[in-house]
């Protein structure tokens, strides 16, 4: 029974050091993905109208979103390659298109949202949380937003121009913080 108790106790700190190294493992995926919403916030040429989403698995982080300009696109990649731990950087940011269409709906929605009183202290924030993204006249709302009511209210507004639709894919603070704590 000793030989066996001796054989099982290095068997056991091998799997618990294998446990803490992918809990460590994943803590630094969520370091680096904190680091990563930092920097793209940061990024001075990041406004309402771009929306990136990150993904980090073992260091290999993963782009993706629409943002109205190249140059931002190549920009966004090259700052995140930057950040300490991340191996690769799989871009896969879409550039939106070009449409003075597409440019006046934006603003017209941006007005629609951001003016309305009950959206003043999203829009004073120095990252507004409501993403308004324009492509070929369908606009899609991205964000957080406190409750299920600013989530309704924004839909609402965004729907009084000549867009061909208005998706929805605004989240509350309380869905992404249950989303967190599932993974």
């Amino acid at each position: 029974m000793a030989k066996t108790l001796e054989t099982l106790l290095p068997m056991a700190a091998i799997l618990f050091l294998a446990a803490g190294a992918a809990q460590a493992q994943e803590r630094k995926d969520l370091q680096i993905a904190n680091d990563i919403v930092s920097s793209v916030n940061r990024y001075a040429n990041f406004t309402i109208f771009d929306d990136v989403n990150i993904d980090v698995r073992d260091g290999v982080v993963t782009l993706d979103g629409k943002v109205t300009m190249p140059y931002k696109r190549d920009d966004i990649a090259k700052r995140v390659a930057k950040i300490d731990g991340v191996k690769t950087v799989q871009n896969r940011i879409d550039t939106l298109p070009v449409s003075q269409f597409d440019d006046q709906l934006r603003y017209q929605i941006a007005r629609s949202i951001y003016g309305n009183s009950n959206f003043w202290n999203y829009a004073i924030m120095p990252n507004p949380p409501i993403h308004i993204i324009v492509e070929h006249g369908r606009v899609t709302l991205t964000g957080v937003v406190q409750s299920h009511l600013d989530r309704m209210l924004a839909r609402s507004l965004a729907t009084n121009f000549l867009s061909f639709s208005v998706t929805n894919h605004l989240k509350t603070d309380a869905e992404v913080r249950e989303a967190i704590e599932k993974s």
